[in-house]
């Protein structure tokens, strides 16, 4: 048996293993105009936002598109880097941080669910590439539909449409996972031992989610407290949990971040380090909304001293984090690195 082709056969790459570090998305630039078509992309996935479309969609083309943007833009030109979004800029510096570290035949890439880099044009290239077995990495520690599903919603769409399929996996949630739970505590032990002062709490501020998503079965709510349960394990103290980012009328995860850090000082909290463990990359959420705005409202609440703990990010702790984890996932299709 031969792998000797007939002259006019098109060309057909070495076989090679893709992963595709995913995450959530932004707009691309911090102007009203960009950040109007990235949130008509984000608030029209059917998995954000669960109202029937007829309803949801002139509400959304109508007084969110017109208002919200302007507002958006201006807290996107806070935080806008250099090098551009932060999310954006800490995604591909991760991916670039981890090309190299499952060997040669695996081919490291990045997408955003919404904006870009498209998932569907980066399995595309991948697939062109020659690779034939793809991993596809939503890097959300906890289960969310919103998220990680939507994510691979995304993916599977695009494989949908291929006439030749890779073979794919998923990467799982990884709340409670050791090396995530150890690179977590790790962070948070050395930037205490660099401030100036002992905070009185730790405050664990993830992502909210309307509560409507709990009864529907949706894990993410139990999954926060377990990471919050599982670190304040490990550094021996106590980590309360929060939930930021509230959008609309319906009932929300609680406690809710902004009134949390607006009652603190008055039960005798005055100083406070938080953290936003659901997000695998620092971005609007945490710089913004958490970093700038939760600190005004903590110190006008009478708190005296306020300091947010960055995202694992592409630091090497968390690299090595995910080194193992994805690792863990690609047994079979390559070697241990």
């Amino acid at each position: 048996m031969t792998d000797e082709k007939p002259g006019n056969h098109p060309a057909v790459p070495p076989p090679k293993v893709g992963l595709l570090i995913i995450n959530l998305g932004t707009p691309d630039a911090p102007d009203a105009g960009a950040v109007r078509r990235y949130l008509a992309e984000f608030l029209s996935d059917r998995r954000v936002v669960e109202i029937p479309r007829l309803v949801w969609q002139p509400i959304l083309r109508g007084v969110v598109l017109r208002t919200r943007p302007a507002r958006s833009a201006h807290a996107y030109s806070l935080v806008w880097r250099e090098d551009g979004s932060p999310l954006a800029a800490i995604t591909r510096a991760q991916a670039e941080a981890l090309k190299g570290a499952f060997g040669p035949h695996v081919v490291v890439d990045h997408a955003m669910r919404y904006g870009r880099p498209a998932i569907g044009d980066r399995i595309a290239a991948l697939k062109a590439e020659g690779c034939e077995r793809i991993l596809l990495a939503p890097l959300y520690p906890q289960y969310c539909a919103a998220t990680t599903a939507t994510a691979n919603d995304a993916a599977f769409a695009q494989l949908a449409g291929m006439r030749w399929q890779p073979a794919v996996r998923t990467l799982p949630p990884y709340h409670d996972d050791p090396a995530y739970i150890d690179a977590l505590a790790g962070s948070v032990t050395a930037r205490l031992a660099a401030l100036d002062f002992a905070p009185d709490l730790i405050l664990a501020s993830f992502h909210g989610m309307p509560a409507r998503t709990l009864a529907l079965g949706d894990p993410y709510h139990c999954h926060c407290q377990k990471t919050a349960r599982l670190l304040a394990e490990r550094l021996g103290r106590e980590v309360r949990v929060a939930f930021q980012s509230r959008f609309g009328r319906a009932k929300w995860l609680e406690p809710a971040t902004d009134t949390t850090l607006a009652a603190l000082p008055g039960q005798g909290v005055k100083r406070i380090a938080v953290l936003s463990p659901g997000f695998s990359a620092d971005c609007l959420e945490t710089l913004e909304e958490v970093a700038i705005r939760g600190r005004e409202t903590f110190l006008a609440a009478g708190g005296t001293h306020f300091d947010y703990i960055p995202c694992l990010n592409d630091s090497p702790a968390g690299i090595e984090m995910l080194r193992i984890l994805l690792n863990r996932e690609l047994e079979g299709w390559v070697r241990p690195a």
